[in-house]
């Protein structure tokens, strides 16, 4: 198997972009891109740091994302496994991308841009909900935002291709094949829903 590894090359494979994939770029927010992200309540935040790259899922009961001003976005930590891959991150090293999805939108809206974490009061304070706050708000400048072709989610059949859910193996499984049955299981499975349910802000 022979690999690419020039940038000439892996041009000359793909041809030149279309003129639409250029212009459609933009610095910060307009008018339409910010009407996209609010209505997003999902994205995937991807960060990089020397063990390597981190992509996770973030979602909100709203929009995933606060405006603070139009080249700064806003994006609340709330609770999770506490490994804080992203966060790690994101100190070390504050170049992030977020992929913003709506359902039933086969297109998304990309952000490339840098990061900083503040545990500030006065901004924590502004994502309250139900007596909660994030314990970090990650502050996100952007370098440029973006449509993505919606080639790659007509594929997939991503809204449309119906619920594929009970095929999957559950994490307590998951967590039992790794842990070789010390962790995890239907136990684990059962009690997820009512953990999940105390612990969501």
């Amino acid at each position: 198997m022979q690999f690419i590894d020039d940038i000439t090359a892996l041009e000359a494979l793909y041809g030149t972009p279309g003129a639409a994939s250029l212009r459609k770029v933009a610095r910060q927010l307009t008018p339409l891109y910010r009407k996209w992200i609010m209505a997003s309540r999902l994205c995937v935040l991807s960060t990089v740091g020397p063990e390597g790259v981190d992509g996770s899922p973030r979602g909100d009961d709203g929009p995933v994302v606060m405006e603070l001003d139009p080249g700064i976005l806003a994006l609340p930590d709330w609770r999770g496994n506490n490994r804080l891959d992203s966060l790690r991150n994101i100190v070390r090293d504050p170049r992030v991308a977020l992929m913003f999805m709506v359902p039933g939108s086969n297109n998304v809206v990309r952000v490339n841009g840098t990061a900083r974490l503040t545990a500030d009061a006065d901004l924590r304070a502004r994502f309250e909900k139900k007596g909660k706050q994030p314990a970090t708000v990650i502050v996100i400048e952007i370098g440029e935002i973006y449509t993505q072709c919606a080639r790659a989610l007509m594929r997939a059949e991503t809204w449309t291709n119906g619920d594929l859910s009970a095929r999957l193996p559950t994490v307590g499984e998951i967590l039992a094949e790794v842990s070789q049955g010390e962790e995890g299981g239907a136990r684990y499975d059962r009690e997820w829903g009512a953990r999940a349910a105390k612990t969501m802000w």
